[in-house]
């Protein structure tokens, strides 16, 4: 693993290996709880949503590996999950990906006295993420400057898709 990087750095390396050996995507992976009993969340994807097997699985991996590299000195919390719905948005990829997809961004500081934005993603364009948002319409965000964003469940789009799978087993039955 090389020596120096942080710990969630390292973590990161760690289950991003693990993850594409299994056909996963590594979504985000994350160190809360601080120093004396820290809790290292990954948070994991497939095409179709995963199991409950992929998340177990990859947390018996990952936490083999921990534990014989030892760079956590404490006893620790190791959580392994789905993103959810309401999945988080870490990197420009992922807007790339969810652009059309409604979403929620908080910026770091505020864009023309706004800090909070609720809209679709349209996409990505060089450094900055391009956003329609429901109130003051399309907005250019720098990457840099958000603070947290993640999808919103698109409750119309979810009947929606609802709807067509019901229509797809009534069709085969």
């Amino acid at each position: 693993m090389g020596e120096g990087g942080s710990v969630e750095a390292r973590v990161r390396e760690l289950a991003e290996r693990a993850a594409r050996e299994r056909g996963l995507e590594l979504v985000h992976v994350e160190l809360a709880g601080g120093a004396r009993s820290p809790i290292v969340r990954v948070f994991i994807d497939k095409p179709g949503g995963v199991t409950h097997e992929d998340c177990s699985e990859l947390s018996e991996h990952i936490g083999t590996v921990l534990d014989v590299e030892d760079f956590i000195h404490a006893a620790y919390t190791l959580e392994v999950s789905s993103p959810g719905l309401e999945r988080g948005l870490y990197r420009p990829e992922d807007y790339e990906r969810f652009a059309g997809h409604l979403a929620k961004l908080k910026t770091r500081a505020s864009l023309d006295g706004q800090r909070n934005f609720r809209g679709r993603i349209v996409g990505v364009e060089g450094e900055d993420v391009v956003f329609d948002d429901k109130t003051t319409g399309r907005v250019r965000v720098p990457f840099s400057e958000i603070a947290k964003a993640n999808l919103e469940i698109d409750i119309e789009e979810e009947f929606r898709l609802a709807e067509e799978r019901e229509k797809k087993a009534e069709a085969r039955d």
